[in-house]
C-alpha cells in the first residue's frame, strides 16, 4: 500500500482543506487523520458508521497511597515539575502536571508512590465501506508521536488497497516524524506569507531525513505574489517539483462550512486542487 502524507510546516495553510479533497478525487478506501492533538479530517468527510475506540495509553504517572504516606515531603522536593501537592497536610499527584520521571516512586523510603497507567487518549477505527483510521490526544497529555504511530498501525493493519492518503500533524515535531516513518510522498502545503516559507523550510528539511519524495504546493498564492515568487525560487534551488498553486476562494469556506471538501463544489480552487492531484498522482 503506497502512503501519501500531506503536511505542512504549520497551521492554517490549508493542509486538511488539500487532503479532503485529494481522497475525494482519489475515492479513497483508505486514509487517516494524524493531526491528533485537532483532528477534523471528520468534518470534511463525515463518517456514516459509529467507529470502534480503544483508549491509549502513554507513560505512566504517579499516585500517591495516603493511608501509606507519611508526609514527609521528599517527593515534593525533587519533583522538578511542581506535581505533588499538598492540601490539608495530606499529598497527591497533579496528573497533568506529572512527566511520569518516576523520581518520586525513586525517593519515596515508604513505598508510598506507585506508577500507574494513563489515558493519554482515544484511537477510532472506521470501518465500512472505508477505512479511516484516527485520534484525539487528551488535553495535557504527552507521547503523542506514539499516538500517531498507533494511528497508522491501524490503519495498515485494516486496510488492503493500494493507496492510502493521511492528513498529517502541522510542524515538525514528534507528531509529523512519526508521521513520516513509511511513506512514498510528502506533498508539503504552503501559504505566501514570510514564516510560511521559513516553516516549509524547516518541514523540507525535516522531510528529507526520512527519504520520501517530496512535492510543494502554495495555497492563497495570489494574496503574496512576491512571497510565492520566493517560495518558486526556494524550491527551483533545492530542487522540489511544485504542483499546481491554489488561489484563493471564498468558496472554499463555503465548502467547508457545509461540511463539503473544496472539490464538491464548482470552484477556481476546486479546479486547481484536482490539476495539483493529477501532477502529484504521477509523481508518486
Amino acid at each position: 500500500m503506497k502512503q501519501l502524507l500531506v503536511l505542512s510546516g504549520k497551521g492554517g495553510t490549508g493542509k486538511t482543506t488539500v487532503a479532503a479533497a485529494f481522497i475525494k478525487l482519489a475515492r479513497a478506501k483508505a486514509y487517516a487523520d494524524c493531526d491528533i492533538d485537532a483532528p477534523n479530517l471528520h468534518l470534511a468527510l463525515p463518517q456514516k458508521n459509529k467507529p470502534m475506540t480503544e483508549d491509549f495509553y502513554g507513560m505512566d504517572k504517579a499516585e500517591i497511597d495516603e493511608t501509606i504516606c507519611t508526609s514527609c515531603g521528599r517527593c515534593k522536593t525533587y519533583c522538578r515539575y511542581g506535581a505533588i501537592l499538598v492540601k490539608d497536610g495530606k499529598y497527591s499527584v497533579n496528573p497533568f502536571a506529572c512527566e511520569g520521571c518516576a523520581v518520586c516512586d525513586l525517593v519515596c523510603k515508604f513505598d508510598a508512590v506507585r506508577m500507574r497507567p494513563a489515558k493519554a487518549g482515544e484511537l477510532k477505527l472506521y470501518q465500512a465501506p472505508d477505512v479511516f483510521s484516527t485520534g484525539e490526544l487528551t488535553m495535557g497529555s504527552g507521547n503523542s508521536g506514539k499516538l500517531v504511530t498507533e494511528v497508522k498501525n491501524k490503519l495498515k493493519n485494516n486496510a488492503t488497497e493500494k493507496l492510502a492518503i493521511i492528513d498529517g500533524s502541522p510542524g515538525i515535531g514528534c507528531p509529523v516524524i512519526a508521521s513520516l516513518v513509511g511513506v512514498d510522498m510528502v506533498l508539503i502545503v504552503t501559504e505566501p506569507s514570510l514564516s510560511g516559507l521559513s516553516d516549509l523550510m524547516r518541514i523540507v528539511e525535516t522531510a528529507r531525513r526520512a527519504n520520501t519524495k517530496i512535492a510543494v504546493t502554495v495555497n492563497k498564492f495570489d494574496l503574496s505574489p512576491e512571497v510565492t515568487e520566493r517560495i518558486k525560487d526556494y524550491c527551483q534551488v533545492e530542487n522540489l517539483p511544485m504542483v499546481e498553486l491554489i488561489p484563493y476562494d471564498e468558496k472554499a469556506g463555503e465548502a467547508a462550512n457545509t461540511g463539503k471538501t473544496v472539490v464538491d463544489i464548482d470552484s477556481q480552487a476546486g479546479r486547481r486542487v484536482t490539476q495539483a492531484f493529477d501532477q502529484v498522482m504521477q509523481l508518486l
